[in-house]
């Protein structure tokens, strides 16, 4: 593809923004800072989601059951998101295809934006009856949808213009998103719960976090835009580093590597809602302990989830991408372990429930500031754009989308220790995914 070719199959605004930045050279580190705000933006609207379905949706639009009930319909919906993820990167796909990423981003951010700031605005179950629960269930598979169409190729273009003997530095910076966004929505809803009365919150003290979702996404979208629109891009996209292709073919070409390439990150995305969303549920519903008080903890493992990540970097570029999985697969499998043994230590503990959080945010962000470069690395040039988008669907659908549901009805029932079990099954998925592929993983 030419770059003239390019130029004619875009929309006249892609056009413009291309012309406009056709003497603007981008550094690794600015691309970094745009991936950064990127993530960061599309991970706090989730984990606002995240947090009201323990928090809120319960109350809201599932009063007529009781609260593990109700917590456990909030989760079926939220499951939503992680289905229609695969479903809006086909059609945003053809979308790219047909009239540049640019008009892609921009269809899709409003959409992700637009999808969580309206949750601020439905009524509840006792104004609207039904018809609450459908509207919700309506904007969550928005937001799916969205995320679907956000992926970018940005951290390719991360990855393709750093040092070779630093891709792992550079391949851990798109992750940071991730600790920040949740730093982001911990803060605001703990400053909410802390501070108002309970029906207050409940009436109106959760929405403020949905309805900055949209400012937010809007300044993601044009931190994101000024990179789609350089020469660098454009010359990756003329290589077909990062050009769409069809599934199908995908598929075709590369049907093995999306399988394990969806279970290599398996262990990091098993344990992301496990430290996140879950530990929220089991502490509201099982515990006196305040959720805010809470909240604030795991805005410290945030802070450790941030670091770890960044240690990662240092240490995939010292040891290897392959081994450094292994290495933190195992260490997420003794976690497990650890946690099945003794889960007593957290039930009522507030210290055990602290080192809980605060060890498996560690270890979270020790294996996920790799995972994303896991996915893309499988791939050749030609197809590593739309491989990585939909390894990483299927990696977040299996690993992570049902994660709260599945841990809070098994340890409802049969205690904590299932909790640990299933975070064990995700991390010998990750074990058995980079021993059946022995070879090392390529660096980009």
């Amino acid at each position: 593809m030419t770059p003239d070719h390019a130029m004619a199959n875009s929309a006249p605004l892609e056009r413009d923004a291309r012309l406009a930045m056709t003497d603007h050279k981008v550094a690794p580190g600015e691309i970094a800072i745009g991936v950064v705000i990127g993530r960061a933006a599309e991970y706090f609207d989730f984990f606002v989601y995240g947090i009201a379905s323990v928090l809120v949706f319960p109350k809201v639009f599932f009063p007529f059951a009781d609260p593990l009930k109700a917590t456990l319909y909030s989760f079926v919906v939220f499951s939503l998101a992680f289905i229609a993820r695969p479903i809006g990167s086909v059609i945003f796909m053809a979308v790219d295809r047909r009239h540049g990423r640019g008009v892609k981003l921009t269809i899709a951010l409003f959409l992700l934006g637009g999808s969580t700031m309206l949750i601020s605005f439905l009524p509840g179950y006792d104004t609207i009856g039904v018809s609450a629960i459908w509207l919700l269930a309506a904007l969550r598979i928005g937001q799916g949808l969205a995320l679907g169409g956000a992926w970018d190729g940005l951290a390719s273009l991360l990855a393709l213009n750093a040092p070779v003997e630093r891709r792992g530095w550079y391949a851990m910076m798109p992750q940071l998103g991730a600790p920040v966004g949740f730093m982001l929505a911990s803060l605001l809803f703990a400053f909410f719960v802390m501070n108002l009365d309970h029906a207050d919150f409940i009436d109106w003290g959760w929405r403020y976090p949905f309805f900055c979702a949209f400012t937010i996404n809007v300044v993601a979208l044009f931190a994101r835009l000024r990179l789609v629109a350089t020469d660098e891009f454009e010359s990756l996209i003329e290589k077909g580093r990062l050009e769409p292709t069809t599934f199908f073919s995908l598929l075709k070409a590369h049907g093995d590597d999306v399988l394990i390439g969806a279970l290599v990150p398996l262990a990091s995305f098993a344990l992301f809602h496990l430290v996140t969303i879950f530990p929220i549920s089991w502490i509201t519903l099982f515990t006196q302990r305040s959720a805010g008080e809470f909240l604030l903890v795991q805005f410290g493992g945030a802070v450790l989830f941030a670091g770890a990540i960044v240690f990662s970097g240092l240490m995939a570029d010292q040891i290897g991408r392959r081994m450094h999985l292994l290495i933190s697969a195992g260490l997420i499998a003794a976690f497990a372990v650890a946690s099945s043994i003794a889960p007593l230590v957290i039930e009522e503990n507030v210290i055990g429930q602290t080192v809980y959080v605060l060890a498996g945010f560690s270890l979270l962000g020790l294996a996920y500031g790799q995972s994303s470069g896991a996915i893309s690395a499988r791939f050749g040039s030609r197809y590593r754009y739309t491989g990585a988008a939909l390894t990483s669907d299927l990696a977040w659908l299996f690993g992570a989308g049902f994660a709260p549901l599945v841990a809070l009805g098994l340890s409802a029932k049969f205690g904590l220790a299932c909790v640990g079990l299933y975070l064990l099954s995700g991390a010998v998925a990750t074990i058995l995914a980079l021993a059946f592929n022995r070879s090392e993983i390529r660096q980009m």
